[in-house]
């Protein structure tokens, strides 16, 4: 098992920067993949972004150049720093981590950008 906790959500006006942070513990080794998901009430969760345990990174055509997401596998912790955020980017976001065949969610964490 895997757990992820995540953090650094919070409000925040348009044009402002949040860091999301995503740690994870347990059974961590040989996760792969790594990244978020948002998702916006009666809307699908969407990925936001993801980054390999090689350190491949891919975003949402609606945040390339906005957010950028890191990895610090020491420390076992995926980041997502979200720059010039807008009001669409208003959304739970869930952190994610896959394991062989298996995808492990964090709790989501809100985020508010207000215009």
């Amino acid at each position: 098992q895997v757990q992820l906790v995540e953090s650094g959500g919070g409000l925040v006006q348009t044009g402002g920067s949040l860091r999301l942070s995503c740690a994870a513990s347990g059974s961590i080794f040989s996760i792969n993949d790594m990244g978020w998901y948002r998702q916006v009430p009666g809307n699908q969760r969407e990925l936001v972004a993801r980054i390999t345990s090689g350190g491949t990174t891919n975003y949402a055509d609606s945040v390339k150049g906005r957010f950028t997401i890191s990895r610090d596998n020491a420390k076992n912790t995926v980041y997502l720093q979200m720059n010039s955020l807008k009001p669409e980017d208003t959304a739970v976001y869930y952190c994610y981590a896959v394991k062989g065949w298996n995808i492990y969610w964090g709790q989501g964490t809100q985020v508010t950008v207000s215009s």
